[in-house]
């Protein structure tokens, strides 16, 4: 006989319920709180520009559509990545990392752990 485990209910989110914000220019982000990560879902504008920061969470980026150009590394040591629609970028934890939109990009960010604070929090302030 198979016991009883108390589980949170599983729960359908729709992204337009979730309330927005704009942390910074030409960025409009909506979040979801899970007990083991976050995931955002951002849209940007052509242009929009995060300077190199880096965090203790690992992110996942999913481009779903556009293009993003991201420096990965320490400075004077960085790494030119083009990421575009239906393909991702892994950032191990405390990775610098800077990104720019080389057009209307929509992405999936993914944290582990939870993230209530990202580095566009962080440097958009």
């Amino acid at each position: 006989m198979r016991e009883s485990v108390d589980r949170p209910a599983a729960r359908r989110i729709v992204w337009s319920d979730l309330e927005a914000d704009h942390p910074m220019p030409l960025l409009e982000r909506r979040r979801m709180h899970g007990d083991r990560m976050t995931v955002a879902r951002i849209q940007l504008r052509k242009g929009f520009r995060i300077d190199p920061h880096a965090h203790d969470e690992e992110q996942i980026t999913v481009v779903l559509s556009g293009k993003l150009q991201f420096l990965v590394g320490d400075p004077g040591s960085q790494t030119e990545v083009i990421v575009g629609a239906d393909e991702l970028l892994h950032l191990p934890a405390n990775v610098p990392h800077g990104a720019e939109a080389l057009e209307e990009t929509i992405v999936l960010d993914l944290f582990s752990p939870p993230a209530k604070a990202t580095g566009i929090d962080r440097v958009g302030r």
